[in-house]
């Protein structure tokens, strides 16, 4: 009897040391990496990232987002493990407004945003008083009035930048009225519109090819990168460095530069 309690009390001690070395590994028990994108582009080069990490072993649950806030929110919930659809400034801010622990880690690609109208071939055919659509979020508006000076149409007041708003503008010799609106909406909504700014993730899904049918683009050294985001606490993370790996690899930068012909560029 005594043999056979031994015995037992080592078998117990063998599968404790399994399940304690299991539970500080992770291993399986920690699932695939959960990644936020907005539906479009970035679902498409996230769906080419979790194909080159499955090469590897790596698996990947792509999550699909049809709007700027709910990525966010669900990574500061703990939904996600990291998300990519957003640049910098608007990480920034968006973190600031609400209070969440959220940093960058990487940078991802560029959507160059691009002018588009249905009425007019050409900005110099702008007449006064016409429309102008433009995103109502806190940096697309001042991507947008920056593009609008580059392409000639406004003038801002000097220096300021990504902070720009439409009372920063100085001079507007047609008197163009700007109209800001939900960024998703604004494709749907470009028939009341003389022109409109337009994100390119929002131009592609509504069936236009930017390089194709935008008026003006941004040039392709524009400031406005997109970024993998997630928890401060976890930005060192194993995985997330695994996923920063993946996504900034040759596979990946050759299918984003066959895929979208120079309508997305890859920033590494």
């Amino acid at each position: 009897m005594k043999k056979l309690s031994l015995l037992v009390g080592a078998l117990l001690l063998i599968v404790a040391a399994g399940c304690s070395g299991s539970a500080e590994s992770g291993g399986s028990n920690e699932g695939p990496l959960k990644v936020g994108v907005t539906a479009g582009p970035h679902e498409d080069v996230m769906k080419k990232v979790k194909e080159v990490a499955e090469k590897d072993g790596f698996e990947i649950d792509v999550v699909a987002f049809n709007d700027y806030v709910m990525p966010n929110k669900a990574l500061d919930e703990g939904e996600l493990d990291a998300n990519v659809f957003q640049h910098e400034p608007y990480l920034n801010d968006f973190v600031e407004e609400r209070g969440m622990e959220l940093s960058k880690v990487a940078t991802t690609i560029n959507f160059p945003m691009g002018i588009y109208s249905d009425q007019y071939e050409n900005l110099d055919n702008l007449k006064k008083g016409d429309k102008v659509g433009l995103p109502n979020h806190s940096t697309g508006e001042p991507r947008a009035l920056m593009l609008f000076e580059e392409a000639g149409i406004i003038e801002l007041k000097d220096g300021v930048g990504v902070e720009a708003t439409i009372k920063d503008i100085e001079k507007n010799p047609l008197n163009l009225e700007f109209v800001p609106l939900e960024a998703s909406q604004i494709p749907r909504q470009l028939g009341e519109l003389a022109i409109a700014a337009i994100n390119t993730n929002y131009a592609m899904e509504s069936g236009r090819v930017p390089t194709e049918d935008s008026l003006v683009m941004e040039p392709e050294d524009s400031p406005w990168v997109n970024v993998i985001a997630t928890k401060t606490e976890n930005k060192d993370d194993e995985r997330i460095n695994k996923l920063v790996d993946y996504y900034q690899s040759d596979e990946v930068k050759t299918f984003i530069e066959e895929e979208f012909n120079g309508s997305v560029i890859a920033s590494w």
